[in-house]
């Protein structure tokens, strides 16, 4: 079972843009489905996980991500 968390974040425009033509040109993906997959690359790319504690988060990074990246839309 996902559980998911809404979370409310400011970006810059320049930034929306480029998300909002994105978005248009890739009807699979949703503002969601690349968020999810951005933090938890940048967690992936910038986590350790020299502890028990970090390889787990490191291993729900990873998950996250890989389900995210080949997810299918239905």
């Amino acid at each position: 079972m996902h559980t998911t968390v809404s979370i409310l974040a400011e970006i810059p425009e320049e930034l929306h843009e480029s998300l909002q033509s994105y978005l248009e040109t890739h009807p699979d993906w949703d503002q969601d489905r690349v968020f999810s997959a951005a933090l938890s690359l940048f967690l992936l790319q910038n986590g350790t996980s020299n502890t028990p504690d970090a390889s787990r988060s490191y291993r729900r990074a990873a998950r996250v991500y890989l389900d995210t990246l080949f997810k299918h839309a239905v």
